[in-house]
């Protein structure tokens, strides 16, 4: 699928960043010009406009390309995201990356007619999840947003990097993973035997594919991606990003007896949405961080 031209898309981003630039600094208002605020508005709470100019003035923002103004004028100053953008994107092709709008897939409850009974046509929809069993929701309103269902399909990739989203994961090795995570991912023969070796196999989760020791072999970024290791089970265990954020506080892939919730698991079996997205694609894609910003902020259907 081809993206939509520019000129004819809703949510074409070129130029966005000069059209924010006039809706929030109103480059025509003489109070841009004017060396102070009125006094009436040094007595008030400085508005967002205000306090955009003062830090423009103070050269605190560095504008380079729409995507930093999106951060830097609306994530930043914690702007209210409106459910009618959420809509608009639910709506829109391309709007996280090209493929089809999400509708076109989710647009009801009913099963028989959308894939996973999931509507996200509706604010309701989008808030009440999936319906077929295993029901669940996509994200809780007001918590962070990036770990939740939807924010993990938004951007995660599945394992091993590059793998169709139509490849059917080997069920024998993916559950073999499954199966030891679900029993407290011991350090014992069953996993030595009949897991540890998957990781350093190629084509062990789906034809064509490398092992994952290809890309995570160290704690060390270069050369191991997130510096994860999956030599070993203490490297397993240890996680990701061990070196950059501190083992302490190092990213778990694997939480003893719970699969759904391990990042190790969900990367197996979870590809990115919308489907087709290549994984070299940036996943922080700006209508992805607005839509997880919104669900951040409560997921609002006003």
């Amino acid at each position: 699928m081809q993206p939509n031209d520019p000129a004819s898309s809703a949510l074409a981003w070129p130029g966005l960043a000069t059209l924010l630039l006039v809706a929030v600094t109103g480059l025509t208002s003489p109070a841009i010009l004017a060396d102070k605020p009125d006094q009436d508005d040094q007595q008030a709470s400085p508005s967002v406009n205000t306090d955009w100019i003062e830090d423009l003035r103070a050269g605190k923002i560095t504008l380079a390309g729409d995507d930093a103004a999106v951060d830097m004028l609306i994530l930043e100053r914690h702007i209210p995201i409106p459910y009618d953008y959420i809509a608009t994107l639910m709506r829109t092709p391309n709007a996280f990356g090209q493929g089809v709008a999400c509708i076109i897939c989710h647009s009801s409850n009913n099963p028989a007619k959308s894939y996973r009974g999931l509507d996200l046509s509706t604010c309701e929809g989008i808030r009440a999840g999936a319906t077929e069993p295993p029901a669940r929701r996509l994200f809780e309103p007001g918590q962070p947003a990036i770990k939740g269902v939807l924010g993990r399909r938004m951007r995660n990739n599945r394992m091993p990097l590059g793998v169709h989203f139509s490849t059917h994961p080997k069920a024998e090795s993916v559950m073999a993973v499954l199966n030891w995570i679900n029993a407290g991912a011991k350090n014992d023969d069953s996993f030595k035997d009949q897991v540890l070796p998957l990781f350093r196999t190629d084509n062990a989760f789906a034809p064509g594919s490398p092992a994952c020791t290809h890309c995570h072999m160290s704690n060390q970024e270069p050369p191991s991606f997130h510096e994860l290791d999956m030599t070993s089970y203490e490297g397993i265990m240890l996680g990701a990003d061990s070196v950059a954020k501190g083992v302490d506080k190092a990213t778990k892939i694997v939480i003893p007896g719970q699969p759904l919730d391990s990042g190790l698991y969900q990367h197996l079996v979870e590809d990115r949405m919308p489907p087709g997205i290549p994984p070299t694609d940036d996943r922080d894609h700006p209508n992805t961080l607005i839509l997880l910003r919104w669900i951040e902020q409560g997921a609002n259907c006003q």
